[in-house]
């Protein structure tokens, strides 16, 4: 016990009587006054208690008096509210009180007002909170609840308190479903081993009730308000608000719309405009900077309760985690997803998908011209040939206006540099060096791959039309099955046609695709062709025949499991809407069914003796001076008539013989390319015979 010459008497006086106005809604000030004038009438019971003990001993801890107090209840609730109503110098307090409460009870239109009523609080939890708001109002009530307290220790608000100064008796104020501890709105926390629990209310909670128009700090590195902007003519925004209007009718229906589309397609600000014809703002949520989901959970509920908000969550973590029902109270929320991701159900909540659509050619048009201003002085035919080809998306366009770009060549580096990092660690970028020239195939495969190119730059234009996506629901992306020995150019081609079309080339990392575990190459695959489906890239599938080999028959659960995956990985490609290049040795070990739905099936085979003359005299002539090349022209036309060489190990063999003249520190000479040649030819166990060798050398 710290009797009251532990706590100025005087000071708390001085505290009851400050009539000090706050900066904010009259209301508060009313709360204030209440609680003041609570305390004020409890003080004066507690001193006349006091005053009938007598004098305290000085230095006595605890006295006689004081235990008969105890000992007698002289300090009951009943006796204390008894008093109140026959002490003439308290029926003021009274009155007063009774005046002040009534106040509070008819305001209907404040902060405080709209708080009772959002998280539906009874009288006990409002007295609680009323308690607990006015020492976060008026840090200087610590005084006077140390003094209520009768331990100068205990400056802070306790249930014990609230019993005390509301008289509820000895009922518990603060149960476990309790909404202040639900929305949090006030936080229980122990004090100090044996103390009693100290409630404070919550930060955001008090600056909010006095005008605060920012941010949760709990939300503050991981949450934003995002603005709407004029919606697209294709997006589904009148459909959805007719929908949730007739949802909404219903008080008690919670709708959440499961949005799916690439990164940039528009997702969060289709959100909004859904929002603003509610009367709402979007609060956007990343859940994956979540240090603490189920706190994050409840603050982004409450902000959006309290602030008129619709949530928008994205990230893997809202996708996995637990939706608490009973804190599920927002009427419209967003899932911001891409094609492979499937948030969990929510029992009592219903889910509505919506899939963003591609910007139209006339679409992407009109977003430069609003956004990119310059876009309107480029060459025509150049931009066209941009909007043509690049699948650009809302986010690319808003990247070319914070870049400030200002030419044509600029805007589509900025649109190739933003799809190279939205694949991350699921495929490898390769650089396209190769140009056609590169490239030495027989004349029907060159015009194939030029067909493929054309189509490529057409694709997109063609596929806008009604009656093409009609007739092919199915089988609108662009696949070629390049097969042929190693060596032959497969990637070389692939690495040409990316070139020509100005997109980026990226291999699939089969390692990190393929797996032991039945399902798991499937959905790995899935969400490589989810992501690239709306990039403008090309995909690269090196060994082809590992992922979309033959259908095997089926002898156990194994091989069903194991058909089952084949199947969907076949019908994955199939279904893929983007360019992609398929490369394989053996194409014998892939799906026939599946070879024939492609239209791009090229055979690459081993150079005649006229090509490997023309791929001998390009490699070496672009590594050594002119006059030199001359001099190993009839060299290099025996080498290419007397040893069969793909274009690979003839580009090799080059290279090694090139440093072996370094080495020498002559010039390229035969003797050095047969040494290259020679470790060509042991990668596949042959060797130069005695006579070959001696062939060739006479031509050195």
């Amino acid at each position: 016990m710290d009797r009251i010459s532990m706590i100025s008497y005087a000071h708390v006086q001085k505290v009851i009587q400050d009539s000090d106005k706050l900066k904010s809604e009259p209301i508060l000030e009313l709360v204030l006054l209440r609680i003041r004038l609570r305390a004020k009438r409890r003080i004066a019971w507690l001193r006349k208690l006091w005053r009938e003990e007598g004098d305290s001993g000085g230095q006595l801890a605890v006295t006689h008096p004081e235990i008969d107090t105890y000992l007698e209840n002289r300090d009951s609730q009943e006796a204390e509210f008894a008093w109140y109503a026959s002490d003439d110098n308290v029926k003021h307090l009274n009155r007063e009180l009774v005046e002040i409460e009534a106040k509070i009870a008819a305001e209907k239109n404040s902060r405080f007002a709209k708080l009772y009523q959002t998280f539906e609080l009874n009288q006990e939890e409002a007295d609680l909170f009323q308690l607990c708001l006015a020492i976060k109002l008026d840090p200087s009530l610590a005084r006077i609840y140390a003094y209520l307290h009768d331990h100068a220790a205990r400056g802070y608000a306790t249930e014990e308190l609230a019993l005390r100064l509301f008289g509820y008796g000895h009922n518990s104020l603060l149960k476990t479903d309790s909404s202040l501890l639900r929305w949090e709105l006030i936080i229980e926390k122990e004090a100090a081993p044996g103390e009693p629990y100290l409630l404070k209310c919550d930060p955001f909670i008090a600056q909010w009730l006095v005008g605060h128009e920012g941010l949760d700090e709990s939300l503050a590195d991981i949450a934003m308000f995002h603005l709407p902007q004029p919606p697209l003519k294709n997006w589904p925004v009148n459909n959805t608000t007719d929908f949730l209007k007739r949802i909404l009718k219903n008080k008690t229906k919670r709708v959440r719309f499961i949005i799916v589309g690439p990164p940039g397609s528009g997702r969060r600000t289709l959100a909004a405009i859904i929002c603003v014809k509610f009367k709402m703002r979007l609060l956007t949520i990343d859940s994956d900077l979540a240090k603490d989901w189920y706190q994050v959970f409840v603050r982004a509920q409450r902000q959006a309760l309290l602030d008129n908000c619709g949530i928008a969550w994205y990230g893997e973590k809202a996708l996995r985690q637990t939706w608490t029902q009973g804190i599920l109270n927002v009427p419209i929320q967003f899932m911001i997803c891409e094609k492979n991701q499937k948030p969990t159900p929510v029992n009592g909540i219903i889910n509505s998908f919506i899939e963003m659509p591609e910007l139209l050619i006339s679409e992407q048009q009109e977003l430069l011209k609003r956004f990119v201003p310059v876009s309107q002085t480029w060459d025509k035919e150049e931009l066209n040939k941009l909007v043509s080809q690049h699948r650009m998306s809302i986010g690319d366009i808003n990247a070319l206006a914070e870049r400030n770009v200002q030419i044509l060549t600029e805007a589509s580096d900025v649109i190739r540099e933003s799809a190279r990092y939205k694949l991350g660690e699921l495929a490898q970028l390769l650089e396209c060096p190769f140009e056609w020239d590169d490239l030495v195939l027989p004349k029907f495969l060159c015009e194939a791959l030029e067909d493929f190119i054309f189509e490529a730059k057409e694709r997109k234009q063609f596929w806008e039309q009604d009656n093409a996506r009609r007739l092919f629901p199915q089988g609108r992306g662009l696949i070629a099955l390049f097969s042929g020995p190693p060596g032959t150019g497969k990637t070389m081609a692939a690495q040409v046609i990316a070139a020509d079309l100005g997109l980026d080339l990226f291999r699939i990392d089969l390692s990190a695709v393929v797996s032991k575990y039945v399902g798991e190459t499937s959905q790995n695959l899935e969400r490589i062709l989810s992501r690239a489906e709306h990039l403008d890239i090309v995909l690269l599938f090196d060994e082809a025949d590992a992922l979309f080999g033959k259908r095997t028959e089926v002898k156990d659960a194994h091989d069903r499991f194991a058909n089952t995956d084949t199947n969907y990985l076949l019908q994955a490609i199939e279904n893929y809407q983007g360019i992609a290049v398929l490369s394989s040795n053996k194409k014998e070990n892939i799906d026939t069914a599946f070879i024939r739905r492609l239209r791009y099936v090229l055979e690459l085979p081993k150079p005649d003796a006229r090509q490997r003359k023309i791929i001998w005299t390009k490699v070496t002539g672009k590594l050594i001076k002119k006059e030199h090349l001359e001099n190993l022209k009839g060299n290099l036309e025996v080498l290419a008539t007397d040893v069969e060489l793909t274009g690979a190990q003839i580009k090799f063999a080059v290279l090694s013989a090139m440093f072996a003249a370094k080495q020498n520190n002559k010039p390229l000479a035969m003797t050095h390319m047969l040494r290259g040649l020679d470790r060509e030819l042991m990668k596949e166990g042959r060797t130069l015979s005695g006579r070959e060798r001696e062939r060739l050398l006479k031509h050195d």
